[in-house]
């Protein structure tokens, strides 16, 4: 049987990431960092033997762009090539950069079947997919579509509170530059016909998970 998609989206701060690893995590499933791909990408554009961001749309990526990422939520890594970028990608200058990268319509389009490639590949029944426009664009059909999303109040407040002081008005201002950049591409905040919402706004983590579980069982069902 095909694997199944469980598509979860959401801004910056919504807790898709994490609580979409941990709801894969008690499902057995598998879990993919959708945006982890772009941030790849761009971390290969910063680098001295990549390419720049004015070449993607031309270039056959599935041929220069030797990506690979971990679907186990209990063993997560990412590479490119050789070289184990899994903390690198997290670096403030990729953070800053991967709007460029993200807006391309040929690298949103190699993302997209490379996601379908990497759940086909991952030997589970289903895989937790989390990102922007995985219920809308990358998955639109599949069977369980959630869309997780928290005031910009509380949003900005957890991931400030992940930081360092010194840092966390820096990121305040990447995660609102980046929500209104993204969001000139692709619709995060509403969700869209058959998506059912989840805020977070007013849950801890442990009922974020439980809100999660509760729906794809039901769907599932």
């Amino acid at each position: 049987m095909a694997t199944k998609i469980i598509a979860i989206d959401g801004p910056a701060g919504s807790g898709k990431s994490s609580v979409s690893k941990q709801v894969a995590r008690e499902l057995g499933f598998g879990y993919l960092d959708t945006g982890a791909a772009y941030r790849a990408l761009a971390w290969a554009c910063l680098s001295h033997d990549g390419f720049s961001v004015d070449q993607l749309s031309s270039l056959n990526l599935a041929q220069v762009f030797d990506y690979q990422i971990s679907t186990d939520p209990d063993n997560f890594w990412v590479k490119v090539g050789n070289n184990d970028v899994t903390a690198a990608i997290r670096e403030p200058q990729v953070a800053e950069f991967v709007s460029q990268v993200a807006r391309i319509p040929e690298v949103r389009s190699f993302m997209k079947a490379l996601t379908h490639r990497l759940v086909a590949e991952s030997g589970k029944p289903a895989v937790v997919v989390e990102g922007r426009d995985i219920t809308t664009v990358v998955a639109p059909d599949a069977p369980i579509r959630l869309l997780l999303t928290a005031s910009e109040e509380v949003r900005l407040k957890r991931r400030s509170a992940e930081l360092s002081e010194s840092s966390a008005a820096s990121v305040m201002r990447q995660v609102s530059e980046r929500d209104a950049s993204d969001s000139k591409v692709v619709d995060f905040m509403t969700p869209a016909p058959g998506v059912q919402l989840v805020d977070t706004s007013d849950l801890n983590f442990n009922q974020s998970v439980s809100a999660v579980i509760a729906l794809i069982e039901q769907g599932l069902s």
